[in-house]
């Protein structure tokens, strides 16, 4: 991984800062409907959250390496951690900026108000009273501290909880506020006619008093505790590094706390308590306003079902050849079929696996689950599958982050019907989206094949820009069975040579390629690698695209999310050009074009150029062999290299500024400019 020492590299958890704080923008752009702003928010909140379980948590471990450890392997945990929270120190001041001045004035002239209990009414107060005793009190655990004696104190990942002063400044208290079982927002009742949302916390605040009537209450401050996530160290280190470190790391806790969010307003003597008690440093304490878990906005009610204030309704695409179908195998043997979503809809992906489900003809179906949705058409037909008696094999991976417990209980299920569940192996993640599906016609067994760059969920579909892939191709569909049957254990290289495979093919072809363009820039010929991807962070890749610019190659990168490469240095990256797009739906395609002495070679799949992605997971790039199919996913990038309303300038000074229209030129913001390109493709 590049170190934060070597200035030819940006340091990925700083850079992807860089990227929350696009998110953030979208939040205060008014191009974006009012509850939108709110969704983007709630994004920015539950993405910090997520960076300081597991980011932030592996930087605090490698303090605890020894110092001669971590001298040696130039680990500078303490620096990055400072500027770290010095920089969402000041996205948490936008934050609030944001919604505080912007937000909650603009629910107000939409008739609606976020009331706290200062501002309850009279006519409210009955309601309080009644909601606090009947549905609140049964699920609150206050536990009352005693500063004097020894005190444990325990607090669950990302709960809310009230931290409360007394007149007694030897006693403290601690409230879980109950938004699991109660909801974080509340329609209040008791004023006709008007629309009054309230906090949870607003009415356990409010009614805090009565659990501990005989103490003289002198503050009340919302707290939150971070806790770190499993240690993803293979995500970033490899061999005898993540080794040493991990001998260092013996001792260590899990679920070890990374942040205490607090209430600004809380005395700093206050603070000093609370962090002895849990035991913390003072880098560990991140003052925030009085609301915390800003990611429950998602679930912000809507009293007025104003439509003006979300986005308009985008209805699904038809597939210009799959919508019409009875018969998929029939289309796809004649010719490679594309999906793109959220623009279509996953229920053709669905349908297939139904079809596959009940054809008799079909006799085996393999696929690998990266996150498993909840129930689903999609598994409901695995299930079918292996009823009507076909050999169903399901790679499941085991260390999905956070998804970790569905996919077990998922595969668990499989394994009970008949079906052959494999798990993820020690220190390699299947991050491919892959499924083959064999079927006996006549005398010939076809196999029909989907390659994805998002996973097999119906519902982030919706919300996720991917690009996908049937094929009959005999090339593609055998080197796909091939892979399957290394994850089967039955093969352990699957000898491809149009599929890039992880970790046993990509790195080294997509060098050669940029090598290729290399040599053509040097011998005059024109030269350029077009790519659009999540995030950048190999150093070996990074390198190569240096010389590539160095050389003359032209370098047009889309990244959405964090890269370490630094752009437009003179003598170095002056050939590289990188925007990022944030807008409504989530950017999470790869698509690699490279010029190829004229000759134009195109790739798609789930890698991005990322260590982890290249070397310690099996990933799939494919080519992208169907002529029609090509020219469709170039126009469709060709749109978001061009938009000039949500894409950002990722530059050497790391400013986000969106890219500037020219005079008189046409706005492009490729998500919807995408929707009208597929919309007349599909339709006429």
């Amino acid at each position: 991984m590049p170190q934060p020492n070597d200035d030819r590299f940006r340091h990925r958890d700083l850079n992807w800062l860089s990227f929350n704080e696009r998110v953030l923008q979208e939040a205060a752009d008014k191009l974006n409907p009012l509850y939108e702003r709110i969704r983007f928010l709630a994004i920015f909140s539950s993405n910090l959250d997520e960076y300081f379980r597991v980011r932030v948590s592996q930087l605090r471990q490698i303090k605890r390496v020894k110092k001669s450890i971590r001298k040696k392997l130039a680990l500078r945990p303490s620096k990055i951690t400072k500027e770290i929270i010095e920089e969402v120190k000041n996205q948490q001041n936008k934050f609030g900026e944001i919604y505080n001045n912007e937000i909650i004035p603009e629910l107000a002239e939409n008739g609606i108000f976020i009331l706290d209990c200062e501002h309850f009414k009279k006519a409210h107060i009955k309601f309080v009273e009644s909601y606090y005793e009947n549905k609140i009190k049964e699920h609150i655990n206050p536990i009352f501290l005693d500063l004097n004696n020894e005190n444990e104190l325990f607090l669950e990942n990302s709960v809310l909880y009230f931290l409360i002063s007394f007149e007694n400044e030897d006693e403290l208290a601690v409230v879980n506020i109950p938004v699991k079982e109660c909801g974080r927002f509340l329609m209040m009742e008791g004023v006709k006619g008007e629309n009054n949302i309230t906090y949870t916390d607003e009415i356990l605040r409010h009614e805090a008093h009565k659990l501990f009537p005989k103490k003289k209450i002198t503050g009340i401050y919302e707290i939150k505790l971070s806790r770190d996530a499993e240690l993803y160290l293979d995500d970033i280190y490899t061999g005898v590094l993540a080794e040493k470190i991990y001998e260092s790391l013996q001792q260590r806790t899990d679920g070890q706390p990374t942040r205490l969010l607090y209430d600004a307003a809380m005395p700093k003597e206050i603070q000093k308590k609370i962090r002895k008690l849990l035991k913390l440093g003072k880098i560990d304490m991140m003052p925030g306003g009085k609301y915390h878990n800003f990611k429950d906005f998602f679930s912000f009610p809507d009293p007025t079902n104003n439509k003006k204030l979300q986005y308009e309704k985008l209805p699904a695409l038809p597939h210009k050849t799959l919508e019409k179908s009875k018969d998929y195998f029939k289309v796809i043997a004649k010719k490679d079929q594309s999906l793109h979503f959220p623009y279509m809809s996953f229920s053709y992906v669905e349908r297939f696996v139904e079809q596959a489900a009940k054809d008799p003809e079909v006799t085996e179906i393999k696929i690998s689950l990266y996150r498993v949705a909840d129930e689903s058409d999609l598994t409901s037909s695995l299930m079918k599958a292996l009823e009507n008696g076909k050999q169903v094999t399901v790679f499941v991976e085991a260390k999905a982050r956070f998804d970790e417990k569905n996919n077990i209980t998922w595969g668990r299920k499989f394994e009970e019907k008949g079906a052959n569940v494999i798990y993820s192996f020690p220190k390699v993640k299947v991050h491919s989206k892959i499924l083959l599906v064999c079927r006996q016609e006549g005398d010939e067994l076809m196999r029909y094949s989907y390659i994805g760059t998002g996973n097999f969920n119906s519902k982030t579909s919706e919300i996720y820009c991917d690009h996908a892939i049937f094929s009959a191709n005999k090339n593609i569909t055998k080197e796909l069975h091939r892979l399957f049957k290394v994850l089967e254990g039955e093969l352990i290289i699957p000898r491809e040579k149009n599929l890039l495979i992880s970790p046993f093919s990509t790195r080294q072809e997509f060098m050669k390629l940029i090598f290729n363009e290399i040599e053509n820039a040097r011998d005059g010929k024109k030269a350029k690698i077009t790519a659009k991807m999540n995030s950048l962070e190999d150093d070996e890749m990074i390198e190569l695209l240096y010389k590539a610019s160095q050389a003359g190659v032209k370098i047009r990168l889309l990244i959405r999310g964090f890269t370490c490469l630094i752009p437009g240095i003179k003598g170095l990256s002056e050939n590289i050009y990188i925007t990022s797009v944030v807008d409504r739906f989530l950017e999470h395609g790869r698509i690699y074009i490279f010029e190829n002495g004229g000759e134009e070679v195109m790739f798609y799949g789930s890698a991005d150029w990322m260590n982890r992605n290249l070397e310690r997971r099996i990933e799939v790039i494919s080519p992208i062999l169907d002529k029609d199919i090509q020219k469709e996913f170039k126009e469709i990038l060709e749109i978001q290299l061009k938009d000039n309303v949500k894409a950002r300038i990722q530059d050497a000074e790391e400013k986000n500024e969106y890219v500037k229209r020219k005079p008189k030129e046409k706005k492009i913001r490729s998500q919807y400019a995408i929707y009208d390109y597929l919309k007349e493709k599909h339709t006429t």
